[in-house]
């Protein structure tokens, strides 16, 4: 009997044995397992960090990308005003020695009845002329009489005279011209010293 009880100690040890086994395997299992989910937890985290970068570095490009864009628009829309605003700077260019010519023929004095309508006839040309020439903004430069400005007026001849202040301008030699607000042609003037 001996010999049998210990062949069954054996066994009962064996099954205990071998139903504690699982137990401590499922321990260790768990371990294991919960040691794999925080390892796959933090390589997801790391995942999910990488992408919030990508994504805040996307949206940063984005941004920027609509500035230039807003900026382009912005450029354009000024870059079309400014054409639209002096389109007509080449032809007014160009008719401003007409303009001159006419004022110079109109400045002859007639003798005769003839010449008195041809200049009368003249006259209402060049009325014509600078009205259309007033509504596409082209306007005068003031000269005799003001402060001598080198971005209005060409000083062409310098002279000493005490009823005039020092750098004032005392005579227009010829008309100087502005399309809106840019000087297409200075006035020649006649500066006091």
């Amino acid at each position: 009997m001996n010999k049998e009880e210990t062949t069954l100690n054996q066994t009962e040890t064996d099954l205990n044995e071998e139903t504690v086994d699982p137990a401590v395997e499922e321990v260790q299992e768990d371990n294991d397992s919960e040691e794999s989910v925080e390892e796959t937890l933090t390589e997801e985290q790391q995942r999910i960090q990488e992408l919030e970068s990508k994504l805040e570095e996307v949206s940063q490009k984005n941004l920027r990308l609509q500035a230039d864009y807003d900026n382009f628009r912005r450029r354009t829309r000024e870059e079309q005003a400014a054409s639209l605003k002096y389109k007509s700077q080449s032809l007014l260019e160009q008719l401003l020695p007409a303009l001159d010519n006419f004022e110079r023929a109109l400045k002859t004095e007639a003798t005769n009845e003839q010449a008195k309508t041809l200049i009368q006839g003249m006259e209402m040309v060049y009325r014509q002329l600078a009205d259309a020439l007033k509504q596409e903004g082209l306007t005068e430069v003031p000269s005799v009489g003001e402060k001598f400005d080198p971005n209005m007026h060409q000083a062409v001849m310098q002279v000493e005279d005490a009823e005039y202040d020092s750098n004032t301008v005392i005579e227009e030699l010829q008309k100087g011209y502005m399309l809106k607000d840019r000087v297409i042609r200075p006035a020649m003037v006649k500066v006091n010293a």
